[in-house]
């Protein structure tokens, strides 16, 4: 007779979860930090006043969207292509957050929607690596996002106050691959095994064909939905 597997703790969100999100994305600050300042530099360079790169960044809080930005900024500004940007490389967000649904549930939505305002990959791969450990405080994503958010608009206002680079300058020394070179090694220790190898083959073949194929900015979305699509076939061809 088989007995049920035991139902997991239920979801809080506490002071001491943010300490131990906190302490969890320390490590990661230095490339957030090189992130920041590379940011600042390139939005001087791009012609923004540096309080309107520091607002930007405190508001906003999304480095990859920030940058696609500064290629479109121009006199007048083209909203339209500037708002599709943005939304084609943060939907990737969308994805994050329903892999986040189980461990939200019994929270309350002011809860859960104040806490994935801090949502970033860095501090959810860390939260995701600490649940399969048990982890179940949401805190935990809420003390990482905070951290990295005061880190990211310091850097922001030094690379603004800094100058003297332009955007051009910025890709040229690859400032702005520092964090998605981290964070590609960062997966690396999410990997489970050959279950996982199927997603992300797909994923990534599907990003680079969107590369390719579509309008700039769409293979974020794109090779997440592939991947997720996927992962979703395989279990369902593993309980069948």
């Amino acid at each position: 007779m088989s007995s049920a597997s035991p139902s997991p703790a239920p979801a809080t969100l506490t002071l001491a979860g943010c300490g131990r999100g906190a302490r969890a994305i320390v490590a990661v600050l230095p490339p957030v930090f090189v992130f920041g300042i590379a940011f600042g530099i390139a939005a001087r360079g791009a012609g923004l006043e540096g309080w309107l790169a520091a607002l930007m960044s405190m508001a906003v809080f999304a480095g990859a969207a920030q940058f696609a930005v500064l290629d479109l900024w121009t006199s007048p500004v083209p909203w339209l292509p500037l708002l599709v940007a943005t939304f084609a490389i943060n939907a990737r967000h969308i994805l994050l957050g329903a892999s986040l649904r189980a461990l939200c549930r019994g929270l309350s939505p002011w809860k859960v929607y104040g806490a994935m305002t801090l949502l970033s990959d860095l501090n959810w791969a860390a939260l995701i690596a600490a649940e399969r450990k048990g982890e179940r405080d949401l805190g935990y994503l809420v003390g990482g996002g905070l951290l990295m958010w005061a880190t990211w608009v310091t850097a922001t206002i030094i690379g603004a106050v800094a100058g003297g680079l332009t955007l051009d300058d910025v890709k040229t020394y690859a400032l702005d691959l520092v964090l998605v070179a981290f964070f590609a090694t960062t997966l690396v220790g999410l990997r489970r095994g050959r279950v996982d190898d199927l997603p992300w083959l797909v994923a990534g073949a599907a990003a680079m064909g969107a590369v390719w194929f579509l309008p700039p900015n769409w293979h974020v979305m794109v090779g997440g939905l592939a991947g997720g699509l996927a992962g979703l076939i395989r279990d369902e061809l593993r309980r069948s």
